[in-house]
């Protein structure tokens, strides 16, 4: 395989991992364990890893994107003796991946503003509300890489959109309920639409329910601070994401969060040495949890 890989990379230059597999198809693992340990071949990723919080795991701490992940969007993988037409590939990933991210944000930019404005109309004021964007979308890592959404199995346009809304403590429940009903409803627009065919995760809940999470004693609770940490503001209120923000770091929680980074990183490395050094054939297999990607979606369910 590795001839194979060399081969190709000759005769078109850089690729990214997704694009070597579809040229030469192959296991996703064996793929990128004969790249890694080519002298021939060089890697280069792009973008940045964050926390990632993963039952299977030790410690519940991994990185995103996943080593899979990584490989097939956001690596280039080129000649060993020609690192400025690996320079260039890297170029147009990263550009793409910044276009595909900003595309993403400027969407949910859209539907939490239509979402506002009608729910003003309702009497919900746009202080009672803050509409936070989570994911990999707030790193600029989002990816257009078509993958089944979650409940349907519809194919959907790569990273979803995570939404967390965080409405007043006293906000009439009837509220709420129209609130979530709105979101839902852009939550299938933006599914069943062809043009938009994106992935929109979302919860909404009072900030006592924030406050509750709080004790960041259960994992379930741990993704929900998790969430918030690396939220970005979108629309409402921002008394009350600063707000949180605050809690976040009086309660030790984001320091947490970074001790958790620090221990995810350090694992991402034993898991990468494993990996590498196993025999590929099938010691490594009740182990490819360490590969695959893994997904925070308790918070949304």
């Amino acid at each position: 395989m590795e001839r194979e890989i060399i081969n190709l990379i000759e005769k078109e230059g850089p690729l990214t991992g997704s694009e070597i597999k579809q040229a030469i198809g192959g296991d996703d693992f064996v793929l990128w364990k004969t790249c890694k340990l080519s002298e021939h071949l060089l890697i280069s990723r792009t973008g940045i890893r964050y926390l990632r919080l993963d039952r299977k795991v030790e410690g519940l701490a991994r990185l995103s994107p996943s080593i899979l992940r990584e490989f097939l969007t956001y690596s280039v993988v080129g000649s060993a003796e020609d690192a400025n037409s690996l320079h260039r590939k890297v170029q147009e990933v990263i550009s793409r991946i910044e276009e595909v991210s900003r595309c993403k944000r400027e969407l949910a930019c859209r539907i939490v503003n239509d979402v506002g404005r009608r729910m003003e109309k309702e009497g919900l004021r746009e202080e009672d509300a803050c509409f936070i964007l989570a994911g990999d979308v707030v790193y600029s890592m989002a990816h257009d890489v078509r993958r089944p959404e979650r409940s349907t199995g519809t194919l959907v346009r790569g990273s979803d959109l995570d939404l967390v809304v965080v409405v007043g403590d006293d906000v009439p429940a009837d509220v709420i309920k129209k609130l979530d009903g709105y979101i839902y409803q852009e939550k299938y627009r933006a599914l069943k639409i062809p043009n938009v065919n994106e992935e929109i995760d979302y919860i909404v809940k009072r900030l006592d329910r924030v406050r509750e999470q709080l004790q960041f004693d259960t994992f379930k609770y741990k993704v929900a601070c998790k969430i918030l940490q690396e939220g970005l503001f979108l629309y409402g209120s921002a008394n009350t994401f600063r707000a949180i923000k605050i809690m976040l770091s009086e309660s030790g929680i984001a320091r947490s969060l970074e001790e958790l980074e620090k221990q995810a990183a350090a694992f991402r490395a034993r898991a990468e040495e494993y990996l590498l050094a196993a025999r590929p054939d099938g010691e490594v297999e009740e182990d490819l949890h360490l590969f695959y990607p893994a997904e925070e979606s308790e918070e949304f369910e």
